[in-house]
């Protein structure tokens, strides 16, 4: 029997179809074999292709710009908005407007062209985690920007116009709509409870194990109650913190080790499928409160979002979180 199942922190409904089960191989597509045979822009030794670098980690004393780094952030030659100029807002009869004011940015994750975050080393992938809460902080000083979103598309059926290695993040002078629909809710719960809505189901989960994929003293990684989507993971802190970039490096180090472990999982069961991942955090005008809870979600790309989905806002999902949770843990 389907089930309709609500997301506490999204207030959303998503449909667990149970009689379209499907076990993990039935979402592995055929893929052609990986060639690297075209010129990359992000390739070690390209660096005067990309924009000149924001950020970098090289060893002391290397020069900037120059080919002796393991990570470097640039601004995205093609970006979705533009750091130049004022918002400028107005209206326009009932309809408003601003100029496309932000900051896009890339963070080449690897020199080696066929490294990925699964891959790669743990301290490389720590180094990762570190970029994201120093570029955060350094767009936080600009006055302009209420918002970073951080994000990942890795392989084509996630977006990547490159298959080299890489994330993104996009400065926002608004908080984006899923960002302000959890934040509402969380608040909502903790007016009422005088508790983060999100601590308290790291609680539940931990108490009742069934979706749990990783754990460790700092983290968790759970499959949600109720999933969009097939295999989608959460990840978290098990203590309370709003905002990431308020994470301390030794927190940072635990981080990437289960960060790096759901991935490898992902790709020991699915086959290495392509996936994205956000970063959800607070708006920079509330940095620290009691209601938010600052996590990531891992998604899979298995399935398709169709009329149904688009039309309703409801999503069919056709792996209980269980089940997916549990090929997970068992790897």
């Amino acid at each position: 029997m389907p089930e309709l199942r609500k997301d506490p922190v999204a207030n959303r409904w998503v449909i667990i179809s149970s009689e379209r089960a499907q076990r993990p191989h039935s979402f592995v597509p055929q893929k052609p074999e990986k060639k690297h045979t075209t010129f990359c822009p992000f390739d070690y030794g390209n660096e005067h292709i990309t924009p000149n670098e924001i950020f970098a980690i090289r060893p002391y004393g290397s020069p900037k710009g120059s080919p002796n780094w393991t990570l470097r952030v640039v601004p995205n030659k093609f970006p979705a908005l533009r750091i130049e100029g004022d918002l400028n807002k107005e209206g326009e009869g009932l309809y408003d407007k601003m100029n496309g004011i932000g900051a896009h940015e890339v963070i080449i994750e690897t020199p080696n062209h066929d490294e990925t975050l699964s891959t790669m080393s743990r301290d490389r992938f720590k180094d990762v985690l570190f970029a994201y809460r120093e570029r955060m902080i350094d767009l936080k000083r600009d006055v302009r920007f209420r918002y970073v979103l951080v994000f990942k598309n890795h392989g084509e059926q996630a977006g990547a116009s490159l298959s080299h290695s890489h994330s993104q993040l996009i400065a926002l002078p608004i908080v984006p709509k899923r960002v302000l629909e959890e934040l509402e809710n969380c608040s909502r719960y903790f007016n009422f409870k005088e508790r983060c809505l999100i601590c308290d189901i790291v609680r539940q989960e931990i108490q009742q194990g069934a979706r749990i994929v990783a754990e460790n003293t700092d983290f968790i990684a759970f499959c949600p109650y109720a999933p969009r989507f097939p295999f989608e993971v959460w990840l978290l802190p098990k203590y309370h913190q709003s905002a990431y970039d308020d994470i301390k490096d030794d927190k940072l180090e635990n981080l990437s080790i289960i960060f790096q472990n759901v991935l490898q999982k992902i790709d020991s069961v699915l086959e290495e499928p392509d996936y994205n991942f956000v970063l959800h955090t607070v708006p920079f005008t509330d940095i620290h409160n009691n209601y938010y809870h600052w996590h990531f979600e891992i998604i899979p790309k298995l399935t398709k979002v169709a009329g149904f989905e688009w039309g309703s806002g409801f999503y069919i999902n056709p792996t209980p979180p269980e089940e997916a949770a549990k090929y997970l843990r068992e790897i």
